[in-house]
């Protein structure tokens, strides 16, 4: 049995796209799932492996005409080779939902001498495609895949893929709408722990006993409701990875049991006795600056330095200016599949000036709506309705919507010569809604109009 045949004898029933390459990157074998995924650059009703068979991986691939290495990317397969052992990290693929970040693992095979002939490469999707992994949890609201080239994308992908192979825990920081629970699931996909579950908390908005009782969980009769024991959330994580959202918000007397949980990997379910081990990675996330809050006494010092071992920055819409065709791509092609739609010059050069306080999750809620309200192939800027325009890019440094907020409506206020009622008008709000919000900053002790 030649190894094609012995590959397609083993890999074709799996639902991942597998190939068998050769060390100078020509496909020798596909699996049903790569050809099904990958099919695009060639013969769209072809299901056979001649779509893609001959063909060079990085050609298919990543549409490139030479390696990836030699494109300013990390080459799994370069490394594999040299190191002669399992090579993983993560590409941005072209794929029939526009393009998208992939797990990319390449194991070498070895002849009788020990010298590397070919590799078999394994490829999972992250976001929405990679969600059977988190199992019993539902989907992120308004889940996208990871998408982009630019610096502080790419810089922010390459500490994902460093932490995710350790244990220690990883704190994502970055504004709403983000992308943090994606970058989390990534961290969880790329780690020993991806067979198992990824177990979403969303911190916010839970009171001291609901906080408790879903991490820990609690015995039957613990209090009035109680009855029967429920498992908590630390328990459910056993073995894979509890992601903590918004931990910013998790009140004070819940950060002390949330560090005893930590420093001794133990807990209690409420209204129980037995002492029972956690065995979970953690991965927090907030949009809040929490070195700050250390300072200012609402969050606890020894927690803090717990948990912000490997902290991961993830940019902002905003600084990613290049990224944005290729995320409008990828939200066309998942919201309007089968609907050959573009977006026009002006309405492109209007996104690029927005400063998207919404980031991701606002981009992707602009283009739904501009999609509802099109008929024909293509997006206007009329059709995107962009809030309170304004015409200059907003830069700001803020790490949260308030303070991409008070940035715009000063900078309004300047370019208006400080004409309040002009600001407004330009901002879409009210005159006592804009008072409103510069007492909260500034203590303005002017009436406000009537």
């Amino acid at each position: 049995m030649d190894i094609t045949t012995e590959f397609r004898s083993f890999f074709d029933a799996l639902p991942e796209p597998r190939i068998l390459v050769d060390r100078r990157y020509r496909i020798l074998a596909a699996n049903p799932a790569y050809i099904r995924t990958y099919r695009h650059g060639s013969d769209q009703t072809s299901m056979t492996d001649a779509a893609v068979v001959g063909r060079f991986c990085y050609e298919v691939s990543h549409h490139y005409d030479r390696p990836c290495d030699q494109c300013g990317e990390s080459c799994p397969l370069q490394s594999a080779l040299k190191n002669k052992r399992p090579s993983r990290l993560l590409h941005l693929h072209h794929t029939p939902h526009g393009q998208e970040y992939v797990d990319v693992e390449l194991t070498p095979l070895f002849d009788a001498e020990g010298e590397v002939t070919a590799f078999i490469e394994m490829m999972q999707f992250l976001g929405e495609r990679a969600l059977p992994l988190r199992k019993k949890t539902a989907p992120p609201s308004g889940a996208t895949a990871m998408v982009g080239r630019s610096k502080p994308f790419l810089r922010m992908l390459e500490l994902i893929n460093r932490a995710a192979s350790a244990m220690t825990p990883v704190l994502l920081l970055g504004e709403s709408g983000t992308g943090k629970e994606l970058a989390a699931q990534a961290v969880h996909h790329l780690s020993p722990r991806r067979e198992q579950l990824f177990v979403p908390v969303e911190c916010s908005g839970l009171t001291e006993s609901l906080f408790e009782s879903e991490l820990f969980g609690y015995e039957k009769g613990a209090f009035t409701g109680a009855n029967q024991r429920k498992i908590g959330l630390v328990e459910h994580a056993a073995g894979g990875t509890l992601f903590l959202d918004e931990l910013g918000d998790v009140p004070l007397a819940m950060q002390v049991k949330l560090l005893r949980l930590l420093e001794s990997g133990t807990f209690r379910r409420v209204g129980g006795v037995e002492i029972l081990r956690a065995d979970f990675r953690l991965v927090a996330a907030t949009h809040r600056d929490l070195a700050a809050m250390v300072e200012a006494g609402t969050f606890r010092r020894d927690l803090y330095y717990r948990i912000a071992v490997f902290p991961v920055a993830l940019p902002p819409l905003r600084e990613r200016g290049e990224d944005l065709p290729l995320l409008i791509d990828m939200l066309l092609a998942r919201l309007a599949p089968g609907r050959a739609v573009r977006i026009a010059a002006e309405a492109m050069a209007a996104l690029r000036a927005y400063p998207f306080p919404g980031n991701v999750r606002e981009l992707r809620n602009l283009i739904e709506r501009a999609l509802l309200l099109t008929d024909g192939d293509t997006l206007t800027e009329e059709a995107l309705a962009l809030p309170a325009p304004t015409p200059e890019r907003v830069a700001v440094a803020a790490d949260s919507f308030a303070g991409v907020e008070q940035t715009l409506i000063q900078q309004t206020l300047a370019r208006l010569g400080g004409d309040r009622a002009a600001a407004a008008r330009a901002l879409g709000i009210s005159e006592r809604t804009l008072y409103r919000k510069l007492r909260k900053t500034s203590g303005a002790s002017s009436s406000e109009p009537r």
